[in-house]
């Protein structure tokens, strides 16, 4: 694990330095509260770290345990020079890329030449839905998140591994830069690169499902073929043999 550097990590850090400091000497004392309440809050994130690494929920979990044991037998070393989240999903990210090269997996998340110019905006679209969104579209937005979740665990892992950190888990350039251990330069390129590809992608999906979009077969269609065969015998059209 790199040692921390020295850097102010986005509006968080100077807000919570301290009690991440206090809460993470507690938890390294033995006081199994801290420990738990270390575990809840930065589950969901940890997980999400994991899972633009690794393949799969389940490899995902291991990875987070992993995590915590690594981290918790360390904790006495954090010195706020992060928060707390953003030092554990850096770790996080350390335990995902070795667990898959223990397996023969090549994970690269550095970058093996060189890159673009970086965009200098990056005109982050919102993924997030919106609160005041009727009830009746919930089917509608788990097709369309099962959809966005597929196409994101396409991308290639240099590019996931950023994409979750800042859209899915809404972390800072800055904060997703530490976790990665690369430059914020690197982190807004792969941004832009992984969002334009998440757009073939869904145009690619969409487009296969479009033939099966607009149907007209079942019920309908025998409804119409009914109504219209009625009419056409009324009107001595047709004959029935």
């Amino acid at each position: 694990m790199p040692a921390l550097n020295a850097i102010s990590i986005s509006h968080t850090a100077a807000g919570n330095a301290e009690t991440d400091v206090e809460l993470a000497l507690s938890a390294a004392s033995g006081n199994a509260m801290a420990f738990e309440t270390i575990v809840r809050r930065n589950n969901r994130l940890l997980f999400r770290t994991a899972r633009g690494v690794v393949p799969d929920d389940a490899e995902a979990q291991d990875v987070v345990q992993e995590t915590y044991l690594r981290a918790f037998t360390n904790l006495r070393s954090y010195r706020g020079d992060a928060t707390l989240a953003t030092w554990l999903a850096r770790i996080a990210i350390n335990v995902a890329v070795t667990s898959q090269r223990k397996k023969g997996r090549l994970v690269q998340l550095q970058e093996s030449g060189s890159s673009a110019d970086p965009d200098p905006e990056e005109h982050v679209m919102p993924l997030h839905s919106q609160d005041d969104e009727a009830p009746d579209a919930a089917a509608e937005r788990k097709e369309m998140r099962d959809l966005l979740q597929a196409s994101i665990e396409d991308l290639p892992v240099i590019y996931r591994s950023v994409f979750i950190l800042r859209a899915v888990q809404d972390l800072s350039v800055e904060e997703t830069a530490y976790c990665l251990a690369v430059s914020e330069d690197v982190v807004k390129t792969r941004f832009l690169r992984a969002r334009a590809m998440l757009r073939d992608r869904l145009a690619s999906r969409v487009e296969i499902c479009a033939q099966e979009t607009f149907s007209f077969a079942g019920e309908r269609c025998d409804a119409v073929l009914a109504h219209v065969m009625a009419q056409l015998l009324e009107q001595g059209l047709v004959r029935l043999h």
